[in-house]
């Protein structure tokens, strides 16, 4: 893949980075549950109830009707809202990027998120929902993240952070070989 088409998009009037962001996906038991339900295989979407101007979004985005999904909490509404297809998440656990995703279409929907990940009564909700439509499994270890300029040695990126610019580009070139690889597929 061309690193341009990764590291420049155009929004609105002007050019910007594609935004990153990390996120802990592997990290917990029930983090762990959650991505053997919706990362680690594509999942079926065109029977989910999803409103129609949504599902219309996602055939378009992934055409066989299956896609890996993940999401955010109520509380990251704001920046969720900032999300954009093209946009790049690291998905993290256990000290490593586990894997690296391209966001296809974030959306809210309650309802489909608990549908997706089942979470029992009274646990977080992530009403904040984001196809994938591209994923990479990787093994990047903390201490290869930890080396680029603006990052800190010992932090285990605990909760959704967004990167600004310099460390997104660090990102973006730390793991432009993985994503010169082709992508685990959507259909099982």
């Amino acid at each position: 893949m061309n690193e341009a088409v990764w590291s420049v998009v155009v929004r609105g009037y002007g050019t910007a980075v594609v935004q990153v962001f990390i996120q802990p996906s592997y990290g917990t038991p029930e983090a762990r549950r959650y991505g053997t339900t919706t990362l680690d295989r594509a999942v079926p979407f065109r029977d989910a109830g999803l409103d129609p101007s949504v599902l219309a979004r996602l055939e378009d985005l992934h055409p066989t009707g299956r896609a890996r999904f993940w999401g955010a909490t109520a509380k990251h509404d704001r920046r969720m809202a900032t999300v954009r297809t093209g946009d790049v998440v690291l998905l993290t656990g256990r000290k490593h990027v586990r894997a690296i995703g391209e966001v296809g279409l974030p959306f809210r929907d309650p309802g489909f998120a608990r549908r997706l990940w089942s979470p029992d009564p009274g646990k977080c909700l992530w009403p904040n929902v984001y196809s994938l439509r591209r994923y990479w499994r990787v093994e990047v270890p903390y201490e290869a993240v930890w080396a680029l300029p603006g990052f800190t040695t010992g932090d285990n990126f605990m909760g959704l952070r967004f990167l600004d610019q310099d460390r997104s580009a660090a990102v973006l070139a730390l793991t432009s070989d993985d994503r010169r690889q082709p992508p685990e597929p959507d259909d099982d």
